[in-house]
């Protein structure tokens, strides 16, 4: 088993082939995934004539790059693994990245969420809890807005305050209690 090591990030090569295939959507969100949660999954890099090359992980690469980071963790593969990695087909890994992308960005949506529900997540507990909004079931519905009466300020009865006032003074005239 391999374990993940600290390599400087001006000390890597980027192959020409590798770089046509980056996408800079992609590193952006890499980027703020980085930020929020750290680096996850460490690049491969393997060892050729006294350089490092990449041999995968480029969007992660180019995140942690464009953050400013020095640094990036990694793992030194032997050149046989990376010769591997090579000739996987493309598919396998463009399928790998489309999963870890719809996981950052089903976490980015549920973040989102509770933000606009005022509930702060911490990145850690984001993927186990789900905050989902329950709306409570109106009692009646009129279907003819002419018939519903106005109130003084113009709205209707059945219309949502906008300020606390307006909504103290509409509980009051329904007779509910808050």
């Amino acid at each position: 088993m391999l374990k993940p090591e600290s390599f400087p990030i001006d000390k890597i090569y980027v192959p020409v082939k590798r770089r046509k295939a980056l996408n800079a959507e992609v590193v952006q969100q890499i980027a703020e995934s980085i930020l929020e949660i750290g680096q996850q999954a460490p690049i491969h890099v393997r060892s050729d004539e006294g350089r490092l090359v990449l041999v995968e992980g480029l969007h992660r690469f180019e995140a942690c790059k464009a953050l400013g980071e020095t640094t990036i963790m990694g793992l030194l593969v032997s050149a046989e693994v990376a010769h591997q990695r090579m000739h996987l087909p493309h598919d396998a890994e463009a399928e790998a990245e489309r999963q870890k992308m719809a996981r950052l960005r089903k976490l980015r949506l549920e973040q989102e969420a509770a933000e606009k529900l005022g509930v702060t997540l911490r990145p850690d507990l984001a993927m186990k809890s789900r905050t989902v909004p329950q709306e409570r079931p109106t009692k009646h519905i009129r279907n003819d807005l002419k018939a519903t009466p106005s109130l003084s300020d113009g709205r209707t009865r059945g219309s949502t305050p906008k300020t606390l006032s307006e909504w103290l003074a509409q509980k009051e005239r329904n007779g509910s209690r808050y």
